[in-house]
């Protein structure tokens, strides 16, 4: 086990080396990064396994006592998300490769590499066990998350990133002062350590932990008010980071969401939590109704979709927390595949505006089922997977009581089919519209584009036939965030 959770992490950046020294040699680039993303996801889905099999696995690198010393732990939580996040990453790369000479491409010889970063620390923030690494994490995320943002040099870009940028940098300053402030009063920043030690502390003082990294990782998970910087961000970058950035940043932010703040028993701030999560699933797909681009409208929804997840969290029950996990198995998939499928409307109709789109459906019949599966699980649809996402969430809010809660995300689910039909009635329905012609890829770059994309689209379709399974293992994951004895057993020495 030691050695898969080596791989996820190291093999990236070896990956990233490797094809930066062949940088200027694209095939040998191209197999340099697919090498490193494949070796990392076939890690991660080995350790699901194993840790499905074995249970939680720690790794304390150097043999440092937990208190002082980085201790990696892949428990049931980690290893359902770990996997899907590096398949993802995969995929989208293998639809770069048949995207490279399209206007609409990254530069290969930095996209590749820094990819392979950002997916590095995306390995990191899933495995890590105490909040030190976590914050490294996040950094290794944020710097190659802003390169690949604006490295094409565009105004637009360069505009979108600074606010991206900052948002995040005082994220991170805060995150680094919360950090600061949990050492000093608990004498540990090791996860497994701080469950049994912030739940002792003074009730202002636990609370006050809790409401500052919700700030913390609210920003980076952008819900409702500290979204500014995501509308605005996504829309500018090439379609496969845009794609990377929708299916795995947000749900690093409230994959540590509910990892800590089950951890550290902060039930006390569900009440507030689950009027934010109301407020992100709303407000988030009013913005999507508003818009009139495909990927502008595709960048609101994510924030929509975040305020289910948070829901589950909010809950801060077994059920809500294991509806929490399920959804995020469910929302990366589908969101990276409707921003590729962004990526194929641009390439077909040389834009991604909804007027100067149409007709697409009876030209590329292809690309509109590849839109209308994903969208539909988007909306809750049966039987996709959305639809078991979104009733597990409900379930578990109708449960507790939550009626409020519970109507917002029925509203925001029905809005949410409004949108996804707006854009099939814009771009694949009615007739071809004046606008720009597309520079399309290759035909064999073509071929790569939409294999990678069915790919992706059978990956969410996997999703909605396990759903059963799937939803009794996040359970199983959530039994063990609700009550963190055998995570803290496991991480002891």
């Amino acid at each position: 086990m030691t050695v898969l959770i080596s791989v996820a992490i190291v093999a990236p950046l070896l990956a990233a080396a490797c094809s930066l020294a062949v940088r200027s040699h694209p095939p040998g680039r191209d197999i340099a990064v697919l090498a490193g993303l494949g070796s990392a996801a076939l890690a991660s889905h080995i350790m699901l396994v194993t840790v499905a099999r074995d249970g939680t696995h720690t790794v304390a690198v150097g043999g440092w006592a937990p208190e002082l010393g980085i201790v990696l732990v892949a428990d049931l939580f980690a290893a359902l998300i770990l996997p899907v996040a590096l398949t993802i990453i995969f995929v989208v790369e293998v639809f770069a490769i048949g995207q490279r000479r399209t206007v609409w491409a990254a530069n290969p010889q930095l996209s590749g590499p820094l990819l392979c970063v950002l997916t590095s620390g995306v390995s990191l923030a899933f495995l890590t066990g105490d909040l030190f690494t976590l914050f490294v994490a996040f950094e290794l995320i944020l710097v190659s998350s802003y390169v690949l943002l604006t490295h094409q040099g565009n105004r637009s870009q360069v505009r979108a990133g600074m606010t991206y940028v900052v948002m995040n940098l005082l994220a991170s300053t805060l995150f680094l002062f919360g950090v600061a402030f949990v050492y000093t009063a608990t004498g540990t920043v090791n996860m497994a350590l701080l469950a049994e030690r912030i739940p002792q502390l003074e009730t202002g003082v636990r609370l006050g932990i809790g409401a500052w990294f919700l700030v913390v990782f609210g920003t980076k998970a952008a819900i409702f008010p500290l979204f500014s910087w995501l509308p605005d961000s996504y829309p500018t970058a090439p379609t496969t980071i845009t794609a990377v950035f929708a299916g795995l940043l947000t749900k690093v932010g409230i994959y540590s969401m509910i990892r800590f703040h089950n951890l550290m028993g902060m039930e006390d701030l569900g009440p507030i939590m689950l009027l934010v999560a109301a407020l992100t699933m709303v407000l988030g797909v009013l913005g999507a109704l508003a818009q009139s681009d495909v990927k502008r409208i595709l960048s609101f929804h994510v924030i929509s979709q975040i305020g289910y997840m948070f829901m589950g969290l909010s809950l801060f029950t077994v059920a809500g927390t294991a509806a929490a996990i399920l959804f995020l198995i469910h929302h990366m998939p589908v969101k990276a595949v409707l921003f590729l499928v962004g990526g194929l409307i641009e390439n077909h109709e040389g834009s991604s505006s909804l007027d100067r789109s149409g007709g697409l459906a009876g030209r590329e019949p292809l690309v509109a089922v590849m839109f209308a599966i994903p969208a539909l699980s988007l909306a809750g649809i049966p039987p996709f997977s959305g639809f078991v996402a979104k009733l597990a969430v409900i379930s578990a809010a109708v449960d507790q009581g939550g009626t409020v809660v519970v109507v917002a995300a029925l509203l925001a689910g029905g809005l949410t089919l409004l949108s996804m039909t707006k854009i099939w009635n814009e771009v694949f329905w009615g007739g071809r519209t004046d606008g720009p012609r597309p520079r399309p890829a290759p035909r064999r770059g073509r071929r790569i584009m939409h294999t990678a994309t069915a790919l992706a689209v059978a990956g969410t379709l996997m999703v909605s036939l396990f759903a059963g399974t799937l939803l009794d293992l996040s359970t199983e994951a959530a039994e063990d965030l609700r009550r963190p004895a055998s995570y803290i057993a496991a991480v002891r020495p």
